[in-house]
């Protein structure tokens, strides 16, 4: 399970996205907090001992009313849900360490994540769902399997959804030059675009060649840009010009903005406001009546999540409002997310095409460039196809996965910038319950800590546009940065240079100037390396 970008320079950013689930992690010990105590202190958790009780006591209190779909719940499937519940474990153990399972509200209170809400998918149905913590701190309202959450980049698999659609009507060509299917605006030619033209298949795959990653939103109360202006780049547009600036179809880099080239195709070619044409193409077909692209509301504030930092505070209003509606906009639940992997497991399976046809539903999960079907990242496990997204807003990180074949999968969505960490442990504990071929924990052997060879090595280093931290306690080493929030991580010793972390699947391999003294360290995650330089 590779990541394959490391979004905002590894930093918990808006609209990032990994092969499978968002790669940043919020900082988490090897091993939870069970109780504590003086070790559990000196360790790693910031947060004073009362505080954790009290935050876990009072998540552990909604817990035991999470609401499920089906109130008559059988006994085997109750029981599986306390398992997943019971069995979180960090990404990474240690060769020969005891086996620590955690439970997922001790995991909450670790990573200050106040809400998680979860749909189950198995034997093709919505085995169950549940809702756990608060869906605003401040009012201690309770967190629902019906409360709304920002799905963030898991909009654009709903968008893609909506495209082809139009493709299949005949409204939308796929391969066809999209400037011929855009009248109110044109991307923009150059050197790139003459030798050869950008389609909707090279958008919905990120092989357009196209600009801006992602988009961070705007405060309430801001003015809130056009989807010209977004285009475009002007005020009050927070982001860049999408512009292309690779040759279309030579290489595949993520780019919300092409997306929202395909909000305005889709829009054009339905004639309607682009909610308006997924609210009765897409989400009301598949039975998602709690969603929508539009905005919300004032009416609806008490059915949403308050959005948080990963220091615990609000973002302010509450939410971010996201124009951007192709590429992030969208308002949902775990429930109805796992619809969209169920009708897209059985349109590929030729059993449903009230959405898409089997043709068409396959080539959602093809690779084109890069791991990344049209809307997907997908990936061939064995007898089945993967696919998924994740999603990533302020305040809010959440992922949907499923499998072909098997009819599983999970939805998981969060109210918090730590939420991606939380949700990789939940995939761990899901995978390892229902038997998925994927998610299972990594086993790395490690060396006795020499605590000599960690003073040389201790210090402060640059991390790309952050600083980093070695600290040195006798024969253990952590890694702190302000790139992954307060906490840190303990280092465990592979070799003399190069020591792994458990709470997420990194490396740092420290390097050695001509006098033998240590000059900076390379942190290695997902096959890239990401230079330090220690500071003098």
């Amino acid at each position: 399970m590779a990541d394959f970008n490391i979004c905002k320079a590894l930093r918990p950013g808006n609209d990032c996205v990994s092969a499978r689930w968002q790669p940043q992690r919020q900082a988490a010990s090897q091993s939870a907090p069970h109780r504590c105590g003086k070790t559990f202190m000196m360790r790693l958790f910031l947060l004073p001992c009362a505080t954790f009780l009290l935050w876990g006591q009072g998540a552990q209190a909604q817990s035991m009313s999470a609401t499920t779909v089906d109130e008559a719940t059988p006994s085997t499937v109750q029981a599986s849900i306390a398992r997943v519940e019971l069995g979180l474990s960090t990404p990474v153990v240690v060769k020969g360490a005891p086996e620590q399972k955690m439970s997922l509200i001790e995991r909450m209170a670790f990573y200050q994540v106040p809400a998680v809400s979860i749909a189950l998918i198995n034997k093709g149905r919505i085995e169950w769902a549940r809702a756990y913590g608060e869906a605003d701190i401040a009012s201690h309202r309770r967190a629902t399997v019906r409360t709304l959450f920002q799905a963030g980049s898991i909009s654009k698999s709903l968008t893609a959804i909506g495209a082809l659609r139009l493709v299949e009507q005949g409204k939308l060509a796929l391969d066809g030059d999209a400037n011929r299917q855009l009248s109110s605006w044109k991307i923009p030619q150059n050197e790139y675009t003459r030798l050869k033209a950008v389609t909707l298949r090279m958008l919905l795959n990120h092989s357009a060649g196209m600009t801006v990653h992602g988009y961070s939103g705007y405060a309430q109360g801001q003015p809130v840009p056009s989807l010209l202006q977004v285009l475009d780049g002007v005020a009050p547009a927070n982001s860049e010009p999408v512009r292309v600036d690779l040759a279309p179809g030579s290489a595949w880099r993520y780019s919300g903005g092409g997306y929202e080239i395909v909000q305005l195709m889709v829009s054009e070619a339905s004639g309607q406001p682009f909610d308006r044409y997924m609210k009765t193409a897409v989400l009301d077909r598949m039975g998602m009546d709690q969603s929508s692209f539009a905005p919300l509301p004032a009416a609806q504030r008490n059915l949403t999540a308050t959005a948080y930092h990963g220091d615990g505070k609000a973002v302010t209003g509450e939410w971010h409002i996201y124009p951007e509606s192709s590429a992030a906009g969208l308002w949902s639940t775990p429930t109805d997310l796992a619809r969209v992997v169920l009708e897209v497991q059985q349109a590929e399976a030729g059993k449903s095409d009230k959405i898409l046809s089997q043709k068409t539903a396959s080539s959602m999960l093809m690779r084109g460039l890069g791991q990344y079907g049209l809307g997907f990242f997908v990936d061939k496990v064995g007898d089945r196809t993967s696919f998924g997204h994740s999603g990533g807003t302020a305040g809010f990180r959440s992922q949907l996965y499923g499998y072909t074949r098997s009819g599983q999968g999970v939805v998981i969505m969060t109210n918090s910038d730590n939420g991606a960490a939380l949700i990789d442990e939940i995939l761990g504990s899901v995978a390892a319950e229902y038997g998925w071929p994927e998610f299972k924990v990594i086993e790395k052997a490690a060396i006795p800590g020499d605590a000599a060879a960690n003073g040389q090595v201790a210090g402060d280093y640059q991390l790309l546009d952050k600083p980093a931290h070695i600290v040195a306690e006798g024969d253990r080493l952590f890694f702190q940065s302000d790139l992954f929030g307060a906490g840190r991580m303990e280092l465990f010793a592979e070799s003399k240079s190069e020591f792994f972390m458990t709470a997420q699947d990194m490396t740092i391999r420290f390097e050695h100037g001509d006098d033998g003294e240590v000059v900076g360290f390379s942190l290695l995650r997902g096959g890239n390396a990401y230079p330090a330089q220690k500071a003098r």
